[in-house]
């Protein structure tokens, strides 16, 4: 089968052959479909999650068939449509496993870290990590869902915000577009907080009621005037462009924090104190929470803006990815 590999630390990804897996005990392999390519395959990719070994597959965002069982899976079935996303499984039996918090799992497995990822023709997971797919998405429209979308949908649907309270959702990109599109469908009254103008038109489209142009306005006063977000999803990686949100928040807001930044969050405990807000970090969700965003972005409409491009063309898309002139998901295809 062919699949995508990156033989060291910031290597270049190259398509090559690699024997078609057997899944073991427990395990079901997956024909790929396809797969997104998410801006945390950076990571992966440089060698900065720790466990990484190379030469490694990347790719946590696969939607496929089942089309082999391993011993001792009961569930599924061989034809079935399913989904592996950032969460790949987990160990079962640690404190967390024991406390239903599979996601914080110290075993916990990140498909092309703890095995081979998505970027291939096949994979083989633990049964634990799929999502079943239903029948009103497409492979394409799938892919995206198991990480970009349902970090953004968990976020949103267990955060302190409830019908008719304002919601912002800073940055308008690979994630943002999703956090706004669930945000209208969990019927908040939404803001879409991004740079320049040129993007309101999309960021209405997808849903937002109101947008604040970062570079123009001052984005507190601005969520401060419409009563305050009792959430701001920020989906940028931008520490300074999060921190600058604080003040707008309602009492008892919450900042949750989805975009990954090296860089440390300028807020004082004061910001804080007054007005008793949280500052929240979000990650992805189970193979359950999945399930449960393709299952709600079926029924709402929800669907991420893709550029499909062949599994041979993984380098050309995922550096397009890499610089940003993807609008909004670069989703990889083997042709099945």
């Amino acid at each position: 089968m062919r699949a995508v590999e990156v033989a060291e630390a910031g290597g270049p990804l190259k398509v090559g052959e690699r024997e078609l897996p057997e899944p073991g005990f427990g395990e079901v392999r997956v024909a790929v479909e396809a797969c997104g390519i998410c801006h945390s395959d950076v990571a992966v990719v440089n060698g900065w999650l720790p466990g990484t070994v190379f030469p490694l597959v990347p790719g946590h965002e696969v939607a496929g068939r089942i089309d082999a069982l391993g011993d001792g899976v009961d569930g599924w079935r061989v034809g079935q449509r399913v989904g592996v996303g950032w969460f790949g499984g987990s160990c079962g039996y640690c404190a967390q496993c024991r406390r239903g918090n599979f996601l914080d799992c110290p075993r916990a497995k990140v498909p092309s870290v703890a095995y081979p990822g998505g970027y291939a023709d096949a994979l083989v997971v633990p049964a634990d990590a799929l999502a079943a797919i239903p029948d009103e998405l497409s492979a394409i429209d799938a892919a995206p869902l198991m990480c970009a979308g349902v970090t953004t949908f968990n976020a949103l649907r267990n955060s302190v915000a409830r019908p008719g309270d304002v919601v912002a959702v800073l940055g308008i990109g690979g994630l943002g577009h999703l956090g706004v599109q669930y945000a209208q469908r969990l019927g908040f009254d939404v803001v879409a907080i991004a740079r320049g103008p040129e993007k309101e038109a999309a960021a209405r489209g997808f849903g937002a009621r109101h947008y604040i142009d970062s570079t123009a306005q001052d984005v507190a006063r601005e969520l401060a005037a419409l009563g305050g977000a009792q959430v701001v999803l920020a989906t940028v990686v931008d520490s300074a462009a999060m921190s600058a949100t604080v003040d707008g928040l309602a009492p008892r807001g919450q900042l949750i924090v989805a975009g990954a930044s090296g860089e440390p969050l300028t807020i004082n405990p004061m910001q804080l104190i007054f007005g008793s807000h949280q500052v929240v970090g979000h990650a992805s969700g189970t193979s359950r929470d999945s399930e449960e965003a393709l299952a709600f972005s079926a029924l709402t409409g929800v669907r991420a803006q893709v550029e499909p491009v062949p599994l041979d063309q993984a380098a050309e898309g995922y550096h397009r990815m890499l610089s940003g002139a993807a609008r909004f998901r670069m989703v990889l295809t083997t042709g099945d």
